[in-house]
């Protein structure tokens, strides 16, 4: 027998007389994977050779064979592993078998093996299994990884370098799909593989066992298979036989002479956290040469398979600003962290929860850095500059095995400047982010399948004027875009109306779109960057008119008849609507309502007799409640509206109509929108916008001949609710506090689009709840502890109310009513404790929906939930915080359960809720506040009011 040995496997070769069945090898073969999840194979050649490879999860430092000696029947072969010696005796037939480890103490009693009958006896595989288990137990330290590299020792193959504790490891190796090896270094004690450094970013080889690093000429370098240098430390004037690479346990790898590499605190002579890629690690810093104003950066890897330098890098602004900038390309500045105080940086109020993270800042006549280390050295944490272009502070939270993000910049993803690439543009509210203009589709569908969106957009079909021959073909057009964020880098040309502002766009074809406002022609030339989508509530857009082929836009100019015979149609139909229109018009000419006197913007004062006659004298009431009743009327123009007729109003009427007109200018496509009021003594009326499909109260809890909400729908719905309630409480120039927040008040309009109603009602009733309070005595409904203890209540009550709605989006039940077993059961504790148990999510499903829905949604769901109704209010996250989640852009963690759902958690120290780049509270909270008994025992409920939409 011999043995070879590279990288981390161990090849043993066989040599025997005897042919072994294939049965017999296959029973061999297992015995060998019940020992270790390594890969094991086994090849037969010819008849008397078999190779058994199995490769070991530490690597061989060195490998001397001595010198073998032989008798009549046994060969014995010794081989060195450091201070070990392994003596195998592979024999002939009718031979013995025998293994000794000198390293263990006394040479012990040789097991011997009779392989005279060994096809026939089992009891031969499994003393080879335990032998073979002994032999990587006593080996241990003998194949254990790399503490150095030098010029005599390299790192090649599976084989790693590891920190003195074990904190880090560093090794080849290949990210997701990609072909391509790196010399990188990750996190050995944590669960998911996570890199931190990386050498050869840019130069990746191709063979990870040819490949080598190795210390040459005094410098760390890798070799290729051919012994050309990929990378290397580009030191001079060191001494090449002294120098030593040495893994710290902060993740520091540093070269260092050979008699101080165990001495971490002398100064290295090259350390990795001087070259760092996109990882800052605790005790790293990211400066800036005052002498040369020459910046460090922290640079993105360009995709999640791809480590090279990416567009997005932070830097330490070399005007001396002490602030730290996130570019693109090294040239365009989209964030700032604004400069030192002495404390934190000015525009990250995160760092004033500092009781994690110990932050320093430095600055000298030689540089400037900022650094941080960890307050409890257990913590694992890193700040990256993520592929998304964002920075983010993450720690690994190892119950959940899992990275919770502490806080994030910028906060919304399409702040990130070009995040799209050229022609792509960016839209918050979409999954994903990014979307080929009108007329462009992806350079590479491979990167944008990586998330990578750098590469940007190209034209589907060539302008007229870059075709070889100009004159042929159709004049190239425009495509207006409306409510977008124009790019920048546009230049003002005077043109004094819309149409010469075309017109210098298309005479020239550099000239890729034009924008015409109030402040007169803007022209862009080349690729359009950093385009973003607006939503449809945000005003501040413009119209883009971007250039595209004529073949882009599909209309028939051609088909003359055609346009005369729908010319004259039209004219037809036209005459005979305006007839049908005149007489319908006489005939309601009394019934007609008044128009009522606008106010304000589209708000509409109307007469008590007006609104009487649009409702027929009240007469079709859609529902009531706590505010008052609702009914269904139609306005002199034919739409149909929702009457409110509120009840005990106290207010005067200048207070009523100042409150009124403020509810008015609150608008949101997830808000009723408000039409109008009525103000006569002491009659007060609301006008809304008719919701024709009615309450989510209607349609989640199964009344007769209402449509059942699949999941996907219920979702949307949840999600819709959320940004409404977000708007209020967040973007109103006064935060909104809704304090009924229930599937009552929310409204679904034609297209399920959920609406949130009755918002704003609160302050008009003097938040008198008392009345509210006893419609619903005796079950457990939506209000949050803090309306019985009589703290002050804030918008973290419309979060608990909101937490209890969306466990009955899973549900499909109220939360106290018994489920279809007949078991009366508060839904909310079930649910909580399933998701915290790791149970069935799909078990607390709506049995209407058939396990129709996506498991990680219900489970969000529930989760999200569970945080909302937390009794301490400052664990609830905010309605913002909530809509990220539900978008997926920030990662939920398992909640607490809280103990007014009478349940006790035994271990509150860390409870870790959201990631949020705006909070200024921790992300991990110490839960040690007690809950008053009537937070506890709270079973009481929220008004049941009807939708404006109404029951039919």
């Amino acid at each position: 027998m011999h043995v070879n040995s590279f990288s981390s496997t161990l090849t043993v070769v066989y040599s025997n007389p005897m042919r072994l069945q294939s049965g017999v090898w296959r029973r061999f073969q297992a015995s060998f994977r019940k020992l270790n999840d390594s890969n094991v194979t086994i090849q037969n050649k010819k008849s008397h050779l078999t190779r058994l490879t199995y490769n070991t999860t530490a690597a061989i430092h060195t490998l001397t064979t001595l010198p073998c000696s032989n008798t009549t029947s046994t060969w014995t072969c010794s081989f060195q592993f450091h201070s070990s010696f392994l003596c195998l005796f592979p024999l002939p037939s009718k031979s013995k078998f025998r293994f000794f480890s000198p390293s263990v103490g006394a040479e012990p009693e040789p097991t011997t093996y009779n392989t005279t009958n060994m096809r026939r006896d089992s009891r031969f595989f499994f003393s080879l299994s335990l032998l073979f288990l002994f032999f990587s137990l006593q080996t241990h330290h003998c194949l254990a990884a790399l503490t150095t590299i030098s010029s005599n020792q390299s790192l090649n193959g599976d084989q790693t370098l590891v920190s003195k504790d074990g904190n880090f490891e560093l090794g080849f190796f290949t990210p997701g799909n990609s072909s391509n090896y790196y010399i990188g270094m990750w996190y050995k004690k944590v669960f998911q593989k996570t890199y931190v450094w990386v050498a050869n970013r840019d130069t990746p080889v191709s063979d990870k066992n040819t490949a080598m690093l190795t210390i040459s000429g005094g410098n760390l370098v890798l070799l290729d298979g051919s012994s050309n240098k990929v990378w290397s430390t580009n030191m001079s004037s060191t001494r090449s036989g002294s120098v030593v690479a040495v893994l710290l346990d902060s993740g520091n790898l540093i070269l260092t002479n050979n008699n101080n590499a165990s001495a971490t605190d002398s100064a290295p002579l090259w350390q990795s956290f001087d070259h760092p890629t996109d990882t800052w690690l605790p005790g790293g810093k990211i400066k800036l040469d005052n002498k040369t104003k020459k910046p460090q950066y922290l640079t993105s890897w360009k995709n999640n398979e791809d480590p090279a330098t990416g567009l997005f890098s932070l830097e330490l602004d070399p005007k001396g600003t002490n602030s730290y900038l996130i570019l693109w390309n090294k040239s365009e500045q989209y964030w700032t962290s604004g400069p030192w105080n002495g404390q934190i940086f000015s525009l990250v109020p995160e760092m004033r929860a500092n009781y994690i993270y110990n932050f320093t800042f430095v600055s000298n006549e030689n540089e400037s850095y900022f650094t941080y280390s960890m307050y409890n050295s257990s913590i694992i944490s890193r700040f990256v500059m993520d592929v998304s272009g964002q920075i983010k502070q993450l720690s690994w939270l190892e119950p959940t095995q899992q990275w919770n993000l502490f806080w994030s910049q910028p906060r919304k993803q399409c702040e990130v400047y070009a995040f799209c690439g050229s022609f792509g543009s960016c839209t918050e509210n979409s999954m994903p982010y990014c979307s080929c203009v009108s007329g462009f589709e992806p350079k590479s569908l491979s990167d944008w399948n990586l998330e990578d969106h750098s590469g940007g957009c190209q034209r589907k079909t060539k302008l007229q004027c870059e075709n070889s021959n100009p004159s042929n073909g159709d004049k190239d057009r425009f495509l207006a875009i409306p409510n977008m964020a124009l790019p920048k880098h546009a230049q003002s040309v005077g043109s004094g109306i819309a149409g010469e502002c075309e017109s210098t766009c298309l005479n020239n074809c550099s000239c890729t779109a034009y924008a015409y406002d109030s402040n007169g022609c803007s022209i862009w030339i080349g690729d359009l960057l950093n385009l973003q989508q607006l939503s449809s509530d945000d005003s501040s857009g413009e119209t883009l008119y971007l250039k595209l082929a004529a073949s882009e836009f599909h209309d028939d100019k051609n088909n003359n008849g055609t346009i005369i015979g729908v010319v004259v149609g039209v004219v037809v139909a036209i005459v005979v609507l305006l007839a049908i229109l005149l007489f319908v018009m006489i005939r309601r000419r009394k019934r007609m309502v008044g128009a009522g006197k606008p106010i304000e913007g589209s708000l509409v004062a109307f007469g008590y007799r007006d609104l009487q006659n649009a409702t027929k004298n009240f007469s079709e009431k859609l529902g009531g409640g706590g505010f008052g009743s609702v009914f269904k009327g139609t306005l002199g123009d034919s739409s149909v509206v929702a009457v409110k007729k509120l009840e005990s109003i106290s207010q005067g009427e200048k207070q009523f109509r100042t409150e009124v007109s403020t509810i008015g200018t609150v608008q949101h496509v997830n808000l009723v929108r408000l039409r109008g009021f009525c103000s006569e003594g002491a009659k007060k009326l609301l006008v809304y916008d008719y919701m024709p499909n009615g309450s989510l109260e209607f349609h989640l809890f199964q009344n007769k001949n209402s449509k059942v909400l699949d999941w996907k729908m219920r979702y949307q719905i949840a999600l819709g609710t959320a940004r409404g309630l977000s708007y209020l409480h967040e973007k109103c120039r006064d935060c909104i506090i809704h304090c009924d927040v229930k599937p009552e008040n929310i409204l679904l309009d034609a297209d399920f689009c959920p609406k949130v109603a009755d918002f704003g009602l609160a302050k008009l009733v003097g938040r008198d709840f008392s009345r509210v309070l006893t419609t619903m005595r005796g079950t457990r409904g939506y209000l949050a502890p803090e309306w019985i203890s009589g703290v002050a209540v804030t918008a973290k009550a419309d979060v608990y109310s909101y937490g209890m709605m969306l466990f009955e989006f899973v549900s499909g039940r109220r939360n106290s009513e018994p489920s279809e077993d007949g078991k009366v059961t508060f839904f909310p504790t079930l649910a909580a404790n399933i998701v915290v148990q790791g149970g069935s999510v799909l078990s607390l499903l709506d049995p209407s929906l058939e396990g129709n829905a996506d498991i990680e949604e219900v489970a969000r769901i529930i989760k999200v939930a569970s945080w909302c109704v937390q009794d301490n209010e400052s664990h609830r996250p905010t309605m913002g915080q909530v809509v990220q989640i539900l978008e997926g852009i920030l990662e939920v963690n398992l909640p607490p359960i809280p103990r007014s759902l009478q349940v006790f958690v035994d271990n509150h120290e860390n409870l870790v809720f959201y990631t949020d780049s705006s909070s200024t509270q921790s992300s991990q909270v110490k839960s040690n506040t007690s809950v008053t008994s009537s937070q506890a025992k709270s079973n009481i409920s929220s008004a049941s009011s009807k939708s404006l939409g109404g029951e039919n």
